[in-house]
């Protein structure tokens, strides 16, 4: 499977008892969602490589699985993974409504403003922690424009679009000529 097809899931955060169990961090808004899963991808050496999951259990601390790996039975083999990332396919991603989106899925949204009209091409989000900002090309110019639900006016996932009340004045910081 090929990193590009795939989502990063979280990561083995530690060995887990003495018959290979392993705990693993959800990096997920809701990852309940994820506890019945029964294969994952494991980076081992930029490799991802398929494991298939025996049994899970969800912890007391919400975003951690206690997870037992098939072919993975002794606490020396779970101690090998721990760091290691986790990822799944994209099409194990749970599907998005009205105005929410993932990261990349967005890429290459024609991006316009309530005010501006159309601004660009979203080319990529920045995902700087607890800041994410959009990246978007209008010929040859960078506009920035940061991430939040107030700035986001629509999403329309038929057309490609994504319509944005960016601050007053913050485009034409970037759109100046010179």
């Amino acid at each position: 499977m090929e990193k590009e097809k795939c989502f990063f899931l979280g990561s083995i955060t530690k060995a887990f008892g003495y018959k290979g169990e392993v705990v693993i961090f959800i990096d997920a808004d809701q990852p309940e969602v994820y506890a019945g899963i029964d294969s994952v991808f494991i980076e081992i050496d930029n490799k991802l490589i398929p494991f298939f999951i025996e049994r899970s259990d969800l912890r007391n601390k919400s975003n951690q699985l206690t997870v037992k790996l098939e072919g993975i039975d002794t606490h020396d083999q779970a101690l090998q993974l721990q760091g290691c990332a986790l990822y799944l396919p994209l099409e194990l991603l749970p599907a998005l409504e009205g105005t929410n989106f993932y990261f990349h899925e967005i890429v290459g949204y024609k991006a316009s403003d309530v005010t501006k009209g159309f601004i660009g091409i979203v080319v990529q989000v920045l995902d700087y922690p607890g800041n994410p900002i959009f990246e978007i090309e209008n010929q040859g110019q960078q506009i920035l424009i940061p991430v939040r639900d107030e700035f986001i006016a629509g999403l329309d996932r038929d057309q490609r679009e994504i319509l944005l009340k960016a601050p007053e004045g913050l485009i034409d910081l970037y759109l100046k000529e010179e």
